[in-house]
């Protein structure tokens, strides 16, 4: 394990904020975690950094997730289910997935970050979350010193939601997770802009393959990509409100866009309600609002943190202001 000092962490985050780690290492192999587990100081887990903001320089220790491999577990008539180390590129898996046949994650195309977070996010796209596929995942408990599996239950996932946020939150080091795929794949095309788009790609016949390279034309087309213009992706969730609460806004703007929880709860497009208040496109020195997608706070070149954050709060003031609707940052704030 190599120990390093006083380490910007710019070229580790995607909106580009050039803050200091204290100390940082890789970790390549999970046989150094009780090494790690060792050192006196506070832990923070890196993996792709294109859902953080950092605000501040890190005091402690970044652990940069570096664990690569993806193995099959297991297979039957129906089923593969590989397990994936926790340091691998998430698009890379589903490109894998794509390569074989596999379905299940081919919605989650282009997404990006490390397989990691895709249980601690519960990260999902057009329709689909990374809980229907997620079998268990494994972590090392830095309290216990030693390595669990929990099952996708034990998980509890929710919307952009799991234990790993909330009880576990700081406590442990995801290290792989084990995905169920098909090997018949059940295609889900029902968000509008993947039908739409894969009719303008021609497609006659749905496949795995067809499906990801629409959800990577329609994200491309919409969102901008880290390498060029600083950003975390999605800032804000997509808040669900009453049924009640929905038709009374209904009543006053006629063709705000929904998509129903359930009987009585619906969500609402945070990008649509971040529009309506004016923000779409805004620029404020180095710091703004996506041109293309409301929902994307960006960083033009040396916004810091704080810039982001401070922007962060007069939009969900003003949405609450105009709609009576609270948003909720999805960006993890170090």
């Amino acid at each position: 394990m190599h120990l390093q000092q006083n380490i910007s962490l710019k070229p580790y985050n995607t909106f580009g904020i050039d803050v200091a780690a204290e100390y940082f290492t890789e970790l390549n192999d999970i046989d150094h975690l009780p090494e790690i587990t060792s050192l006196p100081y506070e832990k923070h887990i890196l993996g792709g950094g294109s859902n953080i903001l950092l605000t501040k320089p890190v005091t402690g220790l970044v652990i940069h997730n570096k664990l690569k491999g993806i193995t099959v577990e297991k297979e039957d008539k129906n089923h593969v289910w590989l397990r994936v180390q926790a340091g691998e590129i998430w698009h890379d898996l589903v490109l894998y997935a794509i390569n074989n046949g596999l379905g299940g994650i081919e919605n989650l195309a282009l997404i990006p970050g490390t397989v990691g977070a895709s249980p601690m996010q519960n990260i999902g796209a057009y329709g689909v979350e990374a809980k229907e596929t997620i079998e268990s995942v494994s972590f090392w408990y830095w309290k216990e010193r030693k390595t669990l599996t929990y099952n996708n239950r034990e998980c509890n996932f929710g919307y952009r939601d799991s234990i790993f946020k909330q009880e576990l939150r700081d406590k442990t080091f995801i290290t792989s997770v084990v995905y169920k795929l098909n090997k018949r794949p059940q295609y889900n095309i029902s968000y509008g802009a993947i039908a739409h788009e894969l009719e303008n790609m021609g497609v006659q016949e749905l496949s795995v393959k067809a499906i990801a390279y629409a959800v990577i034309h329609i994200r491309t087309s919409k969102l901008p990509d880290p390498k060029v213009i600083g950003n975390a992706g999605s800032f804000f969730k997509n808040p669900t409100i009453s049924k009640k609460q929905f038709d009374l806004l209904r009543i006053k703007y006629p063709n705000i866009p929904s998509y129903p929880v359930s009987d009585d709860l619906i969500k609402v497009p945070a990008g649509w309600l971040i529009e309506q208040c004016g923000w779409k496109g805004y620029k404020k020195g180095d710091t703004g609002v996506h041109t293309k997608q409301a929902l994307v706070l960006v960083n033009y070149g040396t916004a810091n943190g704080d810039e982001v954050w401070k922007l962060s709060g007069e939009i969900v003031h003003s949405v609450k202001e105009l709609f009576g609707i609270e948003l909720e940052r999805e960006v993890q704030v170090w």
